[in-house]
């Protein structure tokens, strides 16, 4: 595992050098060079990334300086956690311990960690609290980053703080949310509940439920805010952004309208879809039985929403790049874009099996309700400007 800085590039795997402080990270944890840059290899080919950033992936995973995480559920299911714990990142199907253990510190996480009770509102409480940090009530020695965390988000939160509709060690959603945000470094909206407001949002919103933007927008947070939607969204698109985000030095990457990351939300569904080879001139399934269905015949006619939905479904796919809903024989829902639960389609009707419009929709007309809950105007901080990730 040679780290020598005289050695001649090219484009071969293992021409790729890495310094002293990554090889000897890699050989802690039992992975081998080539085994590890193969898979830097491979996330930066699904960001489409130039080569040049594998190194720097391979640095930022391996990087012995983790960043704080403090990852807090609100108005959830608890699917967007599981989609995250059950991602193959690293060796297999097990990135949750080296997501955990090998990229970041995720200090907070009610659902993951062994506290409970009182002691972990007091360890939450010394994470985000940054004014007197000698005496922490669990000692940790590598807290030299305390208030300079990452605040990931899950679940919608009402935002009326008075209503009583969630409450958790004894203060209210809002409450404890713009605590966390007051000294965090930046905010990561995990799942549409959390990106748009999602399923809790959904009329009749009995509970006021609002999105962390909007919410971020009525208490004039200012920070950097990014959305992984999706219902749950896919897990290399978490992993990824979080990878991505440390690979750039911490910096916002290029973002959407929904401040979304366009390596992972650049292109709609219908756009990698094999389907879409039968959307032009057909032949269109009618029926999710039918012979044109099992052909791969497209089914914008049973309510598939990929030609107004931005994710990388059809590119990543789901369960270790096995499948998608459409490879599936299901359309599309658009759980990733704002509204897909009370979206209408042109005749004013509202379901996953309706078509979005009589005649086959492009893509490019836009849709009235797509941002009816999100205008993409929000000034959530400077680091919101669009970035050059090459």
């Amino acid at each position: 595992m040679s780290s020598d800085p005289q050695r001649p590039k090219s484009q071969g795997l293992e021409d790729i050098v890495l310094d002293d402080a990554t090889v000897e990270r890699l050989q802690e944890m039992g992975i081998s060079r080539r085994r590890f840059l193969g898979y830097c290899a491979g996330l930066a080919s699904l960001m489409a990334l130039p080569p040049s950033f594998i190194p720097k992936l391979a640095r930022a995973a391996t990087s012995p300086a983790k960043p704080s995480v403090v990852y807090m559920s609100f108005q959830e299911c608890t699917g967007c956690l599981e989609s995250m714990v059950n991602s193959f990142a690293f060796r297999g199907g097990q990135t949750i311990d080296n997501l955990i253990l090998n990229l970041i510190s995720l200090d907070y996480q009610e659902t993951l960690m062994a506290a409970a009770g009182q002691q972990s509102e007091e360890w939450r409480d010394w994470l985000i609290t940054p004014p007197d940090r000698s005496n922490p009530p669990h000692p940790h020695p590598e807290y030299s980053q305390a208030g300079k965390y990452i605040l990931v988000v899950d679940g919608s939160i009402p935002a009326d703080e008075l209503s009583g509709y969630f409450v958790s060690g004894g203060r209210s959603g809002v409450a404890r949310f713009c605590e966390a945000a007051q000294h965090a470094r930046a905010i990561i909206a995990v799942g549409t509940c959390a990106s748009f407001g999602g399923l809790p949002k959904a009329d009749p919103n009995p509970t006021g439920a609002v999105s962390i933007s909007e919410l971020m927008l009525q208490r004039d947070i200012k920070k950097p805010l990014i959305n992984v939607s999706g219902c749950p969204p896919i897990p290399e698109v978490i992993t990824g952004t979080i990878l991505l985000y440390l690979t750039n030095n911490y910096t916002v990457p290029s973002l959407d309208n929904y401040y979304r990351p366009t390596k992972f939300y650049g292109r709609t569904v219908h756009d990698d879809c094999y389907r879409e080879e039968s959307f032009e001139e057909g032949p269109y399934a009618r029926s999710f039985d039918d012979t044109n269905a099992k052909r791969g015949g497209c089914l914008y006619y049973m309510g598939c929403k990929g030609p107004l939905t931005h994710n990388a479904c059809a590119t990543i796919k789901w369960n270790q790049g096995v499948s998608f809903p459409m490879m599936s024989g299901h359309g599309c829902i658009g759980c990733a874009e704002p509204n897909f639960w009370d979206r209408l389609n042109t005749k004013g009707q509202k379901g996953f099996y309706y078509a979005i419009a009589d005649e086959p929709y492009d893509g490019h007309g836009g849709d009235a309700n797509c941002s009816a809950c999100h205008d993409g105007d929000g000034d959530f901080g400077d680091d919101h400007d669009e970035h050059d990730d090459d």
